[in-house]
C-alpha cells in the first residue's frame, strides 16, 4: 500500500511539473514554421523491411540525380550555386535516409526491421563512398575552384572544406590508386558496421543467487528485468545499468571480476579477426594518401592536428597527474584492507567503483542510492527543460496527437526561440532500456539543419536514445545522480544539433572537430554540481518539498575531485592504447592489438583482467572515435575554460547574458567557422588551461602546460595557477 502511494504522489508531481508548459500538435509547429519561412517536419518511418530497401534505393537514386546535374556543368555555366551549393544538397537525400536507418537499427523493438535497417545503412554509407570518388562531380568542382571565386563567411568555408575532403580523398591520385582506395573505404565501412552490430546484439548471461550480490538493494533485486522463475538473478553484462549497480554495490570481489570478465569479452569471438583487418585497412588508406599512419590522417581536420600531438597531450596529462593518482589508488586499496583484513590487498581493476562508492558512504557520508529519491525521472526532466528555457531563450514543449511511435513510451519534444515563437528542432526521447536496443546513451542525428535551395530553412529533428532505469516495484523511474549528470550531457549535444543557424549540411549542428564537439555538453554537467540549480528540480519524490542539503553537494564535490585523477588516468589509458593502435603501420601490433591495448591500459591505469579484450567491445573505435578517444580529455579541458564564464558571471550557471552568448557563438554557429573563433568569441579571451586545473584539483601546472595541451596555434601558455 505504501508503495502503491509513493507512486501516486511521485505521478502527482510529474503530471504538475509537465502541465507547466502545454503541449503542441504537429499542426501548430508546422503553422509556427510558415511564418518564420522555415520548415519543421517529421519523418516519414518505414515500418518494414521492403519500405526501408525501397526507401534507401530511392535516395540513393536522388542522390545520383543531384550529381549528375552537377557533373553536366561545363566550366562556363560553374557557380557558387550550381557547384558548391549543390554538391551540398546533393548529400541531403541520402544523409536523411542514414538517420532513419541509423537509428532503427538501434531502437526498434522488431528484430527483421533493425537487420533491414543495419543492411541499408550500409548501402547508403556505401554510396556516400562511392559519391565521393566521382571523377565527373570533382572535374567541375575542381574549374570552378580554379576560378579562385571572391567567396565570404560560411561560402568561402565550404569551399576550402570541399576541396579539403576531396584531397583527403586522394582525388589527385593516379587511377589505380584511386580505385583501391574506393575500394577499401567500402569495406572499412562494412567492417565498422559489423563491429557496431556485434557490440549492441551482444548478449551476455550472468547467473548470481543471492549470496552473491550481498551488498544490492533490495529494489535491484526486485527488479523483474533480472529476477529469473528459477529465483536466481540473470544479468546481462551489455546492459550499463545492470553492470554499474553491480560494481559499484557488491561486496564479493569474485562477483565484480566475474561481470568484468564478461563485460569486456562481449563480442570478442566475432570482433578480434575484424577490427585486425579494419587495422590493416585503415593503414592502407592511410599510406595511399601519404600519411604516415591513421592517426595522422584522422586527426589532421581536428584541432590537435596529428597523432603526435594527441598523444603529447595524453602524456602530458597523464605525468601531470601521476602523483594524485597514486595517492588516490592507495587510499582505495586501504578501504580494501580494512574491508578484508589482508594488510597485503591489491585494488584490482574490478575493485574500482565499488571502492570508490564506499569512499563516498564512508569518508564523505554519501549514499548514491539515497540520492536517487531526489531524482525522479519526470520533474529532472521538466527541471532541465526549465533551466535551458530561462539560459537559452527557448521553450521546450510535448508534442501531442498523432505521430509515429516505435515504442509506447517514446516522447517528442519542441525546442522554440521563446521571443518569436519561431520552432528550432524536434527531440525524441527514448528513455528505456529493452532487448536489441542500443545499450548506452547518445544523441543519434535524423534530419540535420539547413538552408534549403528554395531560401527555407529545415529545421533539424534528433533523438536521445537512454537506457534509464524503468519503473519497477511500485516505485517511479528513479535516476542516479551520474544519470542526471548524463542526461544534461547528451540534451547538451541535442541543443547543439538543433539550435544550428548554420547554412549548410557540412557545418550544421555538431559537425565540428571531434575534439571539440564533447566540449558544450561536457560543460553542462557542471549544472547538476551546482545547489542553485540543484533546487530547481532536485526535490525529494516522496514528499515533494525536500532538497539536497548543501552539505551533501559539498561532499559530492570532495568526492569527486578525491577519485577525479583515478577517472581521467582511465580515459587516458583508453585514449593511449587507441593511439597506440593507429600510430603505427606494424603489422605484428595489428595481429596482437589485444595484447598491445591491454598493456597500455594496464601501465596507464590498472592491470586488466587475463584473458579479455576490452578492445572488441570498444565501440567508439568503430564508430567515430577511432584515433580520437583522447578528444574527451582534449574536449574537457576545453569545458572546464567556457564553464568558467558562468562561474565569473553575475547569474552564476543560470546567467542569461554567458548563456545567450553560448547559444550564439557556440550552438548556432556549429562548424561554419574555425572552431578556435567560437570558442574566443564565446570566452572574449584567449583560450586558458587554469579552470582544468582546478577541476582536477592540481595545485602546479607541471607537465601540463605545453602547447599541445592548448592545441590552439599561437595561444600562449597560461600561467600556472
Amino acid at each position: 500500500m505504501k508503495s502503491t502511494l509513493l507512486l501516486i504522489v511521485s505521478l502527482l508531481y510529474a503530471a504538475d511539473a509537465l502541465a507547466v508548459t502545454a503541449a503542441l500538435t504537429l499542426d501548430d509547429l508546422r503553422k509556427s514554421a510558415q511564418r518564420a519561412e522555415e520548415v519543421l517536419t517529421l519523418p516519414r518511418w518505414e515500418t518494414r523491411p521492403e519500405q526501408i530497401k525501397a526507401d534507401a534505393e530511392a535516395a540513393m537514386a536522388e542522390g545520383d540525380r543531384r550529381l549528375d546535374a552537377i557533373a553536366s556543368r561545363t566550366p562556363a555555366e560553374a557557380t557558387f550555386q550550381n557547384t558548391l551549393a549543390a554538391l551540398d544538397d546533393a548529400w541531403l537525400p541520402v544523409t536523411d535516409a542514414l538517420g532513419r536507418m541509423d537509428l532503427i537499427d538501434a531502437t526498434s523493438p522488431d528484430a527483421k526491421l533493425r537487420d533491414a535497417a543495419h543492411r541499408a545503412s550500409g548501402r547508403l554509407q556505401a554510396w556516400l563512398t562511392d559519391a565521393s570518388f566521382r571523377e565527373d562531380v570533382y572535374r567541375v568542382i575542381k574549374s570552378f575552384a580554379a576560378t579562385r571565386p571572391q567567396l565570404q563567411g560560411e561560402d568561402a568555408r565550404l569551399l576550402e572544406r570541399v576541396m579539403r575532403d576531396y584531397r583527403r580523398n586522394g582525388m589527385d591520385l593516379p587511377k589505380a590508386k584511386r580505385d583501391e582506395l574506393q575500394k577499401l573505404k567500402n569495406r572499412l565501412n562494412e567492417l565498422e558496421l559489423a563491429f557496431q552490430k556485434a557490440v549492441k546484439e551482444a548478449d551476455v548471461e550472468v547467473v548470481f543467487d543471492r549470496q552473491e550480490l550481498e551488498g544490492l538493494s533490495e529494489d535491484f533485486l526486485n527488479n523483474p528485468a533480472i529476477r529469473g522463475k528459477d529465483g536466481r538473478y540473470h544479468l546481462n553484462a551489455n546492459v550499463t545499468w545492470q553492470v554499474v549497480e553491480v560494481l559499484r554495490n557488491a561486496r564479493r570481489e569474485a562477483t565484480r571480476h566475474r561481470l568484468v570478465v564478461a563485460r569486456m569479452n562481449r563480442a570478442r569471438k566475432e570482433n578480434v579477426p575484424r577490427f585486425t583487418e579494419i587495422l590493416r585497412v585503415r593503414a592502407r588508406i592511410a599510406g595511399l594518401l601519404g600519411y604516415d599512419d591513421w592517426a595522422d590522417y584522422r586527426i589532421e581536420p581536428k584541432m590537435a592536428h596529428d597523432g603526435k600531438t594527441a598523444h603529447r597531450f595524453l602524456i602530458d596529462l597523464k605525468n601531470g597527474l601521476e602523483p594524485k593518482f597514486r595517492s588516490e589508488l592507495e587510499t582505495l586499496r586501504l578501504l580494501k584492507v580494512t574491508e578484508t583484513g589482508k594488510s597485503d590487498a591489491k585494488l584490482r581493476y574490478w575493485d574500482v567503483a565499488y571502492y570508490k562508492n564506499l569512499l563516498k558512504k564512508q569518508r564523505y557520508r554519501i549514499d548514491t542510492e539515497q540520492l536517487k529519491v531526489y531524482f525522479e525521472m519526470e520533474r529532472t526532466l521538466r527541471g532541465m527543460f526549465d533551466i535551458f528555457e530561462k539560459l537559452f531563450g527557448l521553450r521546450i514543449r510535448p508534442v501531442s496527437g498523432k505521430w509515429y511511435r516505435w515504442v509506447d513510451d517514446l516522447r517528442l519534444y519542441a525546442v522554440s526561440d521563446a521571443a518569436s515563437d519561431a520552432p528550432l528542432g524536434l527531440i525524441y526521447m527514448d528513455l528505456f532500456p529493452r532487448k536489441g536496443k542500443y545499450n548506452h546513451f547518445a544523441q543519434f542525428g535524423i534530419l540535420p539543419g539547413k538552408r534549403l535551395a528554395d531560401g527555407r530553412y529545415r529545421r533539424p529533428v534528433v533523438a536521445l536514445v537512454c537506457n534509464f532505469p524503468p519503473p519497477a516495484n511500485g516505485k517511479p523511474s528513479l535516476l542516479s545522480y551520474e544519470d542526471v549528470q548524463t542526461l544534461f550531457h547528451e540534451f547538451g549535444h541535442a541543443l547543439h544539433s538543433v539550435l544550428t543557424q548554420a547554412k549548410y549540411l557540412e557545418f550544421s549542428g555538431t559537425s565540428v572537430p571531434s575534439d571539440f564537439v564533447e566540449a558544450p555538453s561536457q560543460m553542462l554537467e557542471n549544472w547538476v554540481r551546482n545547489k542553485t540549480v540543484l533546487d530547481r528540480f532536485a526535490v525529494d519524490y516522496r514528499d515533494g518539498k525536500s532538497h539536497i542539503p548543501a552539505s551533501v553537494l559539498d561532499q559530492l564535490e570532495a568526492a569527486r575531485l578525491a577519485t577525479i585523477a583515478t577517472y581521467y588516468r582511465g580515459q587516458i589509458g583508453y585514449g593511449l592504447a587507441d593511439l597506440a593502435l593507429h600510430m603505427t603501420t606494424d603489422d605484428e601490433v595489428f595481429r596482437h592489438f589485444v595484447a598491445v591495448s591491454n598493456r597500455v591500459l594496464s601501465e596507464t591505469y590498472l592491470p586488466v583482467p587475463e584473458n579479455t579484450a576490452f578492445v572488441a567491445s570498444f565501440g567508439h573505435l568503430a564508430g567515430g572515435y577511432d584515433a580520437g578517444y583522447y578528444g574527451y580529455a582534449w574536449a574537457d579541458a576545453i569545458a572546464a575554460d567556457m564553464a568558467s564564464v558562468f562561474r565569473k558571471a553575475p547569474g552564476g550557471f543560470l546567467d542569461r547574458e554567458a548563456g545567450m552568448r553560448l547559444r550564439r557563438e557556440i550552438y548556432a554557429m556549429g562548424g561554419s567557422r574555425k572552431i578556435e573563433e567560437s570558442i574566443r568569441a564565446f570566452l572574449r579571451r584567449p583560450r586558458s588551461l587554469r579552470p582544468f586545473f582546478e577541476e582536477l584539483g592540481l595545485q602546479s601546472a607541471k607537465g601540463l602546460g605545453t602547447r599541445a595541451a592548448l592545441g590552439e596555434e599561437g595561444t600562449t601558455r597560461p600561467a600556472a595557477p
